[in-house]
């Protein structure tokens, strides 16, 4: 039990954790939402330091990153819990773990920062990712191990919902390198109904991160038939994009396989995808990629004014295609990004 950041006390023993807009008011003895910022004794504490769920080597592609070390393998990292109660999660079993996989998170194998730099480069990874499960929930683990990386030379990037107070997200994305938020939809009673959040504060986040830092950002819509597809929202969603976090910025819309809560739902249909993609381009939008469907050249990266095919992507294989990374061998058009 690491001590945690970003709480207060409260009457009667109770804690009050600032980490989210949740705001949870925990009891001696409890959770927050996230399940794993636990008041003990009057403080709060994380099991989650230093004890991932999940480990893995992933392509940066599937993140999705498409604009930040395109090819280049991520040491992924995942704990426990998230603070959302998202009913269409497509990793419920990190994100809703059970009382006994709670309970015997301290026992996981543990991994500590030093360590996550090894396990990198043992593995050839330049890239450690803050991923599977909601990040903000172990923030501590995240600072400690995105500062013992970035002394040892390798980068590090956070896929998050973006749900976090505005300390605890001032703290996340000047620590990484890259991130990949979630805008769940654009629509505020989405997320109260679907998420059991706000809109609000995600848009917040978003803005924070491309105004206030140098983290290199990408956003990600998964479109659930009949909950977040409509035209009119697709243009909402992408025309804010673009007014706010800059055309440039790349947009995944990501096909819905049904899961957690939504098991037996119909997936998206590629016509969902594609029409979705046509919108986006209309607002302006010069970077806009198709996820988890078989559509061809949906993931590919071209150049923006000339058309000229920069990075060839199948599956989570990228093959750049450039001799100048960054730059259109077409027509000299800089095309922003991370690219070396």
């Amino acid at each position: 039990m690491n001590p945690a950041l970003h709480w207060s006390p409260a009457s009667d023993g109770a804690v009050r954790c600032t980490l989210c807009p949740n705001a949870c008011l925990i009891p001696p003895g409890a959770t927050g939402r996230c399940r794993v910022r636990v008041n003990r004794d009057g403080a709060l504490r994380t099991p989650a330091w230093g004890h991932p769920a999940a480990v893995a080597v992933d392509p940066v592609e599937k993140k999705p990153l498409h604009h930040f070390l395109p090819g280049s393998s991520v040491l992924s990292l995942g704990t426990l819990g998230c603070n959302l109660s998202c009913r269409f999660c497509q990793n419920d079993g990190l994100s809703r773990p059970s009382p006994s996989a709670l309970a015997g998170i301290a026992s996981y194998p543990p991994l500590f920062p030093g360590d996550v730099v090894r396990a990198a480069r043992d593995r050839r990874c330049p890239l450690v990712a803050f991923t599977y499960n909601e990040p903000s929930v172990f923030l501590e683990y995240v600072l400690d191990t995105a500062a013992a990386c970035r002394d040892a030379g390798l980068r590090t990037l956070a896929v998050t919902n973006g749900y976090l107070s505005p300390d605890a997200r001032r703290e996340l994305f000047a620590a990484v390198d890259a991130a990949n938020i979630d805008l769940k939809s654009f629509r505020d009673d989405f997320y109260r109904n679907q998420c059991g959040g706000r809109l609000r504060p995600v848009l917040d986040t978003l803005e924070w991160v491309r105004n206030e830092t140098a983290c290199w950002l990408e956003v990600t819509t998964l479109l659930i038939p009949g909950l977040n597809d409509t035209d009119a929202e697709l243009a909402e969603l992408s025309r804010w994009i673009a007014d706010r976090l800059g055309t440039d910025t790349p947009l995944h819309f990501s096909a819905f396989h049904g899961a957690c809560e939504m098991a037996g739902a119909a997936p998206t249909p590629p016509a969902t995808l594609l029409r979705a993609r046509r919108i986006a381009r209309s607002a302006g939008l010069r970077h806009v990629y198709l996820g988890n469907c078989a559509i061809p050249e949906a993931a590919d990266t071209r150049c923006p004014d000339c058309g000229c095919l920069l990075v060839a992507r199948r599956g989570f294989a990228s093959r750049p295609l450039w001799p100048v990374p960054g730059i259109c061998p077409s027509c000299s058009t800089p095309v922003p990004g991370i690219w070396s």
